[in-house]
């Protein structure tokens, strides 16, 4: 590969293609990334995928392009990155199937029939897919009616939507943070933070837009990635809703000397976020799912879970 066509695919990565695009441009790559993780899941042992997704994610190093020569080793480390995005991308794909595993899910369009989908609208949803906090009472009286629960999260997720926030977890986190000042790193829309502020946190949100196809950025989101948000604002407080798998900026969160406290929103399956090798090896803070707050992130039928941060004394 040129150096022309190495910086255009290079310019083409950043912009987050999704998987399809991915394995439309490298067919062969796919059926390679196909074949060892279909070997995987096949296997069903969730320890392997960790595995697995850690190998795949591992940083690679780009080499600079030589000007009209051909450079077998850069072409080698380009193609590594690529199958390590479709990795990733096939481990989130794999979160949704688990999720729509009933036949009505798996078949066909994906939808809700009417009276399924306008219960899952009055109850989540202040208008279109714009979430609203969620009432707990309404939540367990009318949540029991819908029978097409394991459609939900299919159907909202490619808009960067992972969990749902009720309305006593908003006010949790607000006795949590107190009056710390508060930071939330890949904010998406920004659901969180705007919950929060209402609520009367003082908190800013920061992302780094790479989800600008998928996801509408509202403009105060400020365009940050996380290590240049916490160096920006030293919060005492960080919040973090579905952290990528393997990720490689939460450990600035645990170097950051200002973070008291780190709340993780994400799921009881470890390979599904996060970055559990950084959340073991780092010595500064005492770290537990906090149940009561896991109960409180919605549907049930999602198995999420909120891991909290505190920093050691």
């Amino acid at each position: 590969m040129k150096q022309a066509g190495y910086i255009k695919t290079l310019k083409w990565l950043k912009t987050n293609p999704s998987l399809d695009e991915l394995c439309a441009r490298y067919p062969e790559q796919w059926l390679a990334v196909q074949q060892e993780f279909t070997a995987i899941v096949e296997g069903g042992i969730a320890e392997e995928l960790q595995i697995y997704l850690a190998q795949a994610s591992r940083p690679v190093s780009w080499p600079k392009p030589v000007s009209g020569k051909r450079n077998d080793k850069m072409d080698a480390e380009l193609l590594a990155f690529i199958r390590s995005r479709m990795a990733q991308e096939s481990i989130k794909k794999l979160c949704l199937s688990m999720l729509a595993a009933d036949a009505g899910a798996t078949n066909g369009r994906l939808r809700f029939n009417l009276l399924n989908g306008y219960i899952a609208q009055k109850l989540l949803f202040a208008r279109g897919l714009e979430r609203k906090p969620v009432s707990m009472f309404w939540f367990r009286l009318f949540w029991p009616l819908v029978w097409q629960k394991k459609r939900l999260m299919p159907l909202v997720q490619p808009k960067g939507i992972y969990c749902f926030y009720s309305r006593a977890l908003i006010v949790s986190l607000d006795k949590m943070i107190a009056s710390r000042s508060c930071l939330e790193i890949g904010a998406g829309d920004g659901t969180l933070t705007r919950f929060l502020k209402n609520q009367g946190v003082q908190i800013t949100a920061t992302d780094n837009h790479s989800w600008k196809n998928a996801v509408d950025y509202p403009e105060w989101i400020e365009k940050l990635d996380a290590r240049l948000a916490l160096s920006t604002y030293n919060p005492e407080v960080v919040i973090c809703s579905w952290p990528p798998a393997q990720n490689d900026f939460e450990r600035s969160v645990f170097n950051t000397v200002s973070v008291q406290l780190y709340i993780v929103i994400g799921s009881h399956h470890q390979f599904a976020f996060g970055n559990w090798k950084d959340y073991r090896q780092q010595t500064d803070f005492d770290f537990e799912e906090d149940k009561k707050l896991s109960a409180l992130v919605l549907p049930p039928e999602l198995g999420a879970a909120v891991y909290v941060f505190r920093r050691k004394k």
